[in-house]
C-alpha cells in the first residue's frame, strides 16, 4: 500500500494464537488486505511468543506441556493502512490481546 495517507500500526502479542486471531479480525471483520499485514518476532530470537498456546500447550503424546516450543519473546504484528482505518484496526488488535499498540 503506497500513499501519503498510510500509516503503519504495530502491536505486540504474548502468543502466536493471539497474533493470528488479531490478523484474522483485521482481514475478515474489518476488510484489511492480508498483504498489508505482517507478523514477526519482536526481537532477534525465533519465537512463538512468551507462553504456550494452541499446539504448544500439550505434546503429541499427551503427557504434559511441550518443552520444545520457541518461547523466546513477543510477536510483532504490523499493518499498513489508510488513516481512516486506524481506529478500527487498533480495536481489532486490542480485542485480540495486543499490548503496546503504536502508530508510526
Amino acid at each position: 500500500m503506497s500513499s501519503d495517507n498510510v500509516k503503519t500500526l504495530t502491536a505486540t502479542f504474548d502468543t502466536r494464537e493471539a497474533a493470528d486471531r488479531a490478523i484474522e479480525h483485521l482481514v475478515q471483520q474489518y476488510g484489511i488486505d492480508r498483504s498489508d499485514v505482517f507478523v514477526e518476532a519482536a526481537g532477534a530470537d525465533n519465537t512463538a511468543g512468551t507462553k504456550p498456546s494452541g499446539g504448544d500447550v500439550e505434546n503429541p503424546d499427551g503427557d504434559g506441556v511441550r518443552t520444545d516450543a520457541a518461547l523466546g519473546g513477543r510477536l510483532l504484528v504490523s499493518v499498513d493502512l489508510a488513516l481512516d482505518d486506524i481506529d478500527k484496526a487498533q480495536a481489532a488488535l486490542r480485542d485480540a490481546g495486543a499490548e503496546h499498540v503504536a502508530t508510526r
